[in-house]
């Protein structure tokens, strides 16, 4: 059974952080590569950060140099530490799983991030 969460969300101050834990304990976590998106109101799903099973990493230009994504495959669960967050990081936060074509099969329900003083 295939299941992925996301949590972690919640209301922080501009300059501040938040780590998003992805926990995926239904299926074989360590050969997915596994994506975050985020979704803010009034536009289009934005990609924000990919690692795959063999730990490559991509970023999207606007959160280079703040969010770090990795994975503990031992946990089946992947995180976003997210620093120096931005009024424009608000968002709802999803996490996917990769296909061999780096295209998302399975998604959580998502956890809101709001960054506002």
């Amino acid at each position: 059974q295939v299941q992925l969460v996301e949590s972690g969300g919640g209301l922080v101050q501009p300059g501040g952080s938040l780590r998003l834990p992805c926990a995926a304990p239904g299926f074989t976590f360590s050969v997915y590569g596994m994506s975050w998106y985020r979704q803010a109101p009034g536009k289009e799903r934005e990609l924000v950060a990919t690692i795959t099973g063999g730990n490559s990493i991509n970023y999207a230009d606007s959160v280079k140099g703040r969010f770090i994504i990795s994975r503990d495959n031992a946990k089946k669960t992947m995180y976003l530490q997210m620093n120096s967050l931005k009024p424009e990081d608000t968002a709802v936060y999803y996490c996917g799983a990769l296909d061999s074509s780096y295209l998302p099969i399975y998604w959580g329900q998502g956890t809101q991030v709001t960054v506002s003083s």
